[in-house]
């Protein structure tokens, strides 16, 4: 069959994205836009159609998705969830079962990614403290989000794809629940596997710590104000511990007035005393809301001018040679016209009765701080002062988890019954959370990953010329042509198996964009429904198990958890195989051909 020279222009620069994709050296978003440029200098695609992918309702929507997502986890709705769990005892099986089935379920409602790193603290710290590896427990959370994401529209970017091929093919997108049939099945599977008897497949390691991990940051010491009227006032240091649910370590009391710390466990506190207390961050922010008491450290001098933007919360560690290292942060700041304080301070081998603003800083020392995004950058690059990775953090800030709760159940009714488009219905969510003040401005533009945002919007135009060069349907041919030899449920285990393969080697939304013409050419050379082939491309897109490449939740977990880059097949690839057994019948079922 002759090629023409433009499936010829399309399949070399499909090929040329594909070797860039793989090879790694240039980012995914910059390789996407490189492809859009070849498409549409060599017309391809037209000029005024270059950038119309931007306009995709799927590009819309994963963009909102990521802002109701980072809204959720300000409300504290998900660390709530998350708290609720993981008292399951010592067992480490009931440990990964739990962790693993609560990342998969908040994956089908929020961003995968983002429900990922707000539990692998605590699997971490699930593992330290029962002297354990944590490869297990970090390996399986990530494979528990990528199932996670098949169950719902809005779980996984290739859904929202999917669907919108969908609405090109015969007028109709999936709506909210039109995955979950499929996508639980495969998901429940999966999750059964991986707790009875895939966790036992991952390797024991010992972990690379990352920055985070190569410090004490679940030693963070923070100094509390005993406010008029609390509960704590007239009870023992040792009392107010023992009453709270949170793992903290109350370590001394400062009486009104006294700059001298009692460390005696039977100190008793007073109204005005200042109290220091250690622990990790969740564990801290659970002590704030059971405890009721202030911190005391926000406002560490009463000169310091107020805030004029949204405050955020920043941790930073005190990098090698700089100048911050042998000073306290109040002789830092001293004279400063920053709005910036400190809350808490996590370092190694210091006096327990040191106060936050008072330890003298050395290498390695992690602050947590609060202002603005631009009165942080100004203080911290001075300061030789380097950002961790941001998590969301709102210690010490209001919790309003029902406002997020009925906004979120709210956008997916409306969802559910289709009776406004998804591509509206998140849009507007995402801006009722920003007008209750439940993400910033700052925020909400922050948490929007826009390398996959530019990777959407350029490749969108790249899959349709691959449409109208004819080159999906050359494909499709190709596949068609063995009709005589293999039945069309061979040809849908052949589609799921290479777009499974892609997966691994370029990112699952990329795949998506370039298997979905193909898919649907497919099922109108064989005069069938595009849905089992559209149904095929969404879990083979979204189940990337055998590398830590294909998938941001896999690729978050290769450092801590001292995996390689071969130990993801231990447990992936029979991942994968049941994935390929349980899919394709199911898909047959509900989506028959």
């Amino acid at each position: 069959m002759a090629i023409s020279t433009g499936q010829a222009i399309v399949f070399g620069t499909l090929l040329l994205a594909l070797a860039l994709f793989m090879h790694g050296r240039i980012r995914y978003d910059i390789v996407s836009l490189l492809a859009l440029f070849i498409v549409t200098t060599t017309g391809l695609v037209s000029a005024t159609d270059a950038f119309i992918g931007f306009a995709n309702p799927a590009v819309i929507t994963v963009a909102a998705v990521l802002v109701i997502s980072r809204g959720l986890i300000n409300a504290g709705l998900v660390e709530a969830i998350a708290r609720l769990v993981v008292r399951v005892g010592d067992r480490q099986s009931a440990q990964i079962a739990t962790m693993t089935a609560l990342v998969t379920g908040l994956s089908a409602l929020i961003n995968n990614v983002g429900a990922l790193a707000l539990l692998m603290p605590v699997c971490r710290g699930m593992a330290r403290s029962a002297g354990r590896s944590p490869s297990p427990y970090l390996l399986t959370l990530a494979f528990g989000s990528l199932l996670g994401g098949l169950i719902t529209l809005i779980g996984t970017p290739p859904n929202l794809i999917i669907a919108t091929y969908r609405a090109e093919a015969i007028g109709r997108p999936y709506t909210m629940f039109d995955f979950t049939p499929v996508g639980l099945g495969v998901a429940l599977a999966g999750l059964l596997f991986i707790s009875v008897i895939g966790w036992r497949l991952v390797p024991s390691r010992k972990g690379t710590a990352s920055r985070r991990e190569l410090f004490d940051v679940d030693g963070y010491v923070m100094e509390l104000r005993i406010p008029a009227g609390s509960g704590a006032i007239g009870h023992t240091l040792q009392e107010i511990e023992g009453r709270m649910d949170a793992d903290v370590s109350v370590l001394w009391v400062r009486p009104a007035g006294s700059d001298l710390p009692i460390s005696d466990r039977l100190a008793t506190v007073e109204p005005g005393a200042l109290v220091g207390i250690r622990g990790g961050l969740a564990d801290l922010e659970l002590f704030l809301v059971e405890s009721g008491l202030q911190i005391a450290s926000v406002s560490n001098r009463a000169d310091r001018p107020a805030p004029t933007g949204e405050p955020i919360l920043v941790e930073a560690i005190v990098r090698h040679g700089s100048p911050s290292i042998g000073k306290t942060f109040l002789e830092l700041t001293a004279g400063s016209d920053s709005a910036s304080s400190l809350l808490a301070v996590a370092a190694r081998d210091r006096s327990p009765t040191d106060r936050p603003n008072e330890v003298r800083l050395r290498a390695g020392d992690i602050l947590l701080l609060r202002g603005t995004p631009s009165d942080l950058h100004a203080m911290m690059t001075p300061l030789g002062l380097i950002p961790l990775a941001e998590r969301g953090l709102r210690i010490g800030e209001p919790r309003r988890i029902g406002l997020a709760s009925g906004i979120f159940a709210i956008a997916i009714l409306l969802a559910a019954f289709d009776l406004i488009p998804v591509h509206l219905i998140f849009p507007m969510a995402a801006v009722a959370m920003v007008l209750t003040k439940l993400i910033s401005l700052d925020e909400c533009y922050s948490s929007i990953d826009w390398p996959i945002i530019i990777l959407l919007g350029a490749l969108i135009p790249v899959g349709h010329a691959l449409e109208t060069t004819g080159g999906a349907h050359l494909i499709a041919s190709a596949l068609l042509s063995v009709e005589g030899h293999l039945p069309v449920v061979a040809i849908l285990v052949l589609v799921l198996v290479a777009t499974m393969l892609l997966s691994n080697v370029i990112n699952n939304a990329a795949t998506a964009v370039l298997m979905a013409p193909i898919a649907i050419d497919l099922a109108g050379g064989f005069g069938v429904s595009v849905d089992p082939f559209l149904m095929t491309v969404a879990v083979g897109a979204s189940t990337p198990f055998l590398t830590p490449i294909g998938h941001q939740s896999n690729a978050l977990v290769l450092e801590p958890s001292g995996l390689g880059f071969k130990d993801y097949w231990r447990l992936g690839l029979p991942v994968s195989i049941l994935v390929l057994v349980v899919a394709v019948p199911l898909i047959l079922i509900v989506w028959p051909l």
